[in-house]
Order: structure tokens, then C-alpha cells, then sequence
């Protein structure tokens, strides 16, 4: 790559190279501000991805428990007949949700109340499950929903970096340098022409 721009080193060319640069370090200066606010997203996600990452751990825990408490007090059979009519436990919806610029899923769910399935052949347990399952629902969902957010604010971090670094490191530099060689090449006319200008004097 060269070192700067292959540009003719006039007046004009500075002065488009000169406003050029201010915009380019402003279009720094607010990745960077991106990049920080993303940093600050990435932490307060991942704070609250590891919390949710254990209370759903126990929330499965605590549903397969009364689920086997379950399937010993009723059997399996009567467990999977019960299912096939069993009202719905939680009500979800998924809506776009956007954090600089940065679009992800949004759940909201939230969990009902339940609703008889009959007294026959039931056994106390059953509630207990149904509830600790929908209890679940509602934490993996969220748990999804703060993952899913995760992972793509990480990448809009990384691709934000890597513009961050591009210019800073590569584009800036090689404005500069070719802003630099044009005025170095220009005092150099000028230097010229004045010698050539006291030389006719002299002659004259």
C-alpha cells in the first residue's frame, strides 16, 4: 500500500485534502465514542447474561425435579394423555428492539394462570410442575433474548474496531503524509520561483 495518496501536489488538492482530513478525524472521534458505548453495552449485556444463565439453571433444575416427582405419582402415560389438552402456560411475543444501531429479537412473555386439567387421576405435583416449566419458559426465553444481543453487539464491536483502526492507523496517517508532501512540494515551487525571480532582477 503506499504511503500516501496519489494526488497532483497543487493548492487546490491541499485544500480538499486539508477539509477532507477534519472530516475524517471527526468520523474517528465518533467511532470511537460508538466503540466505547458499545464496550459499556457488551459489559452491562454480559452482567446480565451470567445472571440469567444461573437463575435459569435453576429453573430447570427445579421443573425436571417436580417433573420426576410427577411421573412417579402419575406415570408417564397419564402425564403425556394430561398434555395433549393442557392450556397454554405463557403468552410471548417477539418484537425488533435496536441499541446503537444494532437490531435484535426482544421477547416479552409473560407467564398465565393456570388453568384446571381435571381432577381425575391428577395428583397436587402436577400444578407444581406446570408452573415450574412455565417459570423456565419465561428465564430461557429472556436467557435467548440477552444472548442473541450479546453475540450481535460483539460483532458490531469488532466491525467498529476494525474501522476504528483503519483509520487511525491507515487512512489518517496517509492523508497526513500526502497533506505534508503537498506542502513540501509547494514551499519547493515557491522557493524556485523566488530564486528565478532574483536571479532576473539580478540580471536586469
Amino acid at each position: 500500500m503506499q504511503d500516501r495518496l496519489n494526488i497532483p501536489p497543487t493548492k487546490s488538492s491541499l485544500l480538499d485534502l486539508k477539509q477532507k482530513l477534519i472530516f475524517l478525524n471527526e468520523g474517528h472521534r465518533l467511532l470511537e465514542r460508538k466503540r466505547e458505548l458499545l464496550t459499556r453495552l457488551v459489559y452491562e449485556k454480559l452482567a446480565e447474561y451470567r445472571q440469567l444463565n444461573s437463575s435459569t439453571r435453576e429453573a430447570f433444575s427445579k421443573a425436571y425435579r417436580w417433573l420426576g416427582i410427577t411421573q412417579m405419582r402419575m406415570g408417564s402415560n397419564r402425564i403425556k394423555q394430561l398434555a395433549v389438552g393442557m392450556p397454554l402456560a405463557v403468552e410471548a411475543t417477539v418484537v425488533p428492539r435496536r441499541d446503537m444501531s444494532v437490531q435484535y429479537p426482544a421477547v416479552k412473555i409473560r407467564k398465565l394462570p393456570l388453568s384446571p386439567v381435571g381432577i381425575l387421576g391428577t395428583d397436587a405435583s402436577l400444578d407444581e410442575t406446570r408452573s415450574s416449566f412455565a417459570d423456565m419458559v419465561v428465564k430461557a426465553s429472556k436467557l435467548a433474548e440477552v444472548e442473541t444481543a450479546l453475540w450481535r453487539l460483539l460483532e458490531e464491536q469488532r466491525k467498529t474496531q476494525k474501522r476504528v483502526n483503519a483509520l487511525k492507523h491507515n487512512v489518517i496517517p496517509r492523508y497526513e503524509r500526502t497533506i505534508k508532501y503537498i506542502e513540501s512540494s509547494l514551499e519547493e515551487e515557491e522557493r524556485n520561483v523566488l530564486f528565478q525571480l532574483k536571479v532576473l532582477l539580478q540580471r536586469s
